[in-house]
């Protein structure tokens, strides 16, 4: 029975030396909120204007992608274990200044039952307690400078849970369009719009008198979207005169053909191409005021047009 004391003397003190190394320090918690967000729903949306029936060579088509998602927010408490870590070499002088501490305790308590407990906690109780930790040779004084810490626990409560949807413009993305047979694969700008004009390149190369369709498609590899755009019969017939009054030569022709063409766009029903030939026009006899000034007369007289220079006022 004695050599069984004996031997348990070691490992009692090693279990008091591991103990008493760390000085405990109050528990500290750190409180902050944390937003998860789920993605439910993801597409993308292609809105043909108010009708998807195409009557004119432009038209501005606008690709969205839409999110929703569930948001849930969490008030998330992290607590930490804190102490003092232990450093021998401090005992040099933690422990006279514990005895000191100790005194000084002593004496303060006494001269607070004469002063009917006026003296504060600090000194009644605090340097008792710090002398005490102080004489202790297997513990340092509490240290909230050197203090180091250990993660105790997390606890996270649920506070709110909502649906948030998000719209985002297709901006500078890719749409493919087919017409018949052939694809090609235009750019949206930044506002997410695809500025679509069947008299510019690549769709004025292409013969679009029996198509009746184009089909478009915008997809980012997970979700996709289609329409249709219908072409009209008589838009169609249009075409391939409304490229020529637009793209011929302009500088072979005279004035007077210059006009013919701007109104035979108007007659078409194509104002807005007659508006930009018209500009074209202007812009190109800008350094010949005669020339200009004969253009803009003779578009009023004989098509009832006035045309404007846009560089007038800078």
């Amino acid at each position: 029975m004695r050599a069984r004391l004996v031997s348990a003397i070691p490992l009692l003190a090693s279990a008091l030396l591991v103990t008493g190394c760390a000085n405990q320090l109050p528990q500290r918690s750190e409180h902050e909120e944390r937003i998860e967000r789920s993605t439910l729903d993801h597409s993308i949306q292609i809105d043909l204007g108010q009708t998807p029936l195409l009557q004119l060579p432009q038209r501005r088509i606008r690709f969205t992608e839409q999110y929703t998602y569930e948001l849930s927010e969490f008030e998330v408490v992290r607590r930490y274990d804190r102490y003092t870590p232990y450093q021998p070499w401090r005992e040099l002088y933690e422990v006279p200044l514990g005895a000191l501490a100790i005194v000084g305790g002593v004496t303060a308590n006494v001269l607070n039952v004469a002063l009917l407990g006026s003296l504060p906690k600090s000194a009644t109780r605090d340097w008792i307690r710090y002398g005490v930790a102080g004489i202790n040779p297997l513990m340092n004084v509490e240290s909230n400078g050197r203090a180091e810490q250990n993660l105790a626990s997390i606890e996270e409560t649920l506070k709110d849970k909502r649906l948030e949807h998000s719209s985002l413009p297709w901006a500078e993305r890719p749409v493919s369009l087919q017409a018949a047979e052939q694809h090609y694969e235009l750019l949206t700008d930044r506002h997410g719009v695809l500025h679509l004009n069947l008299l510019d390149n690549p769709l004025a190369e292409q013969d679009l008198d029996a198509v009746n369709h184009l089909q478009l498609a915008a997809s980012d590899g997970q979700v996709r979207a289609e329409a249709r755009l219908l072409l009209s019969r008589s838009l169609r017939g249009k075409l391939k005169e409304a490229h020529a009054l637009v793209y011929d030569d302009l500088e072979s022709d005279s004035v007077e053909r210059w006009v013919e063409r701007v109104q035979r766009l108007s007659s078409l029903g194509l104002e807005e191409e007659a508006s930009e030939l018209e500009q074209s026009l202007i812009e190109l006899t800008r350094n010949d005021p005669e020339l200009q000034a004969e253009f803009i007369q003779l578009l009023l007289n004989k098509a009832g047009r006035i045309a404007v220079d846009p560089g007038e006022g800078d």
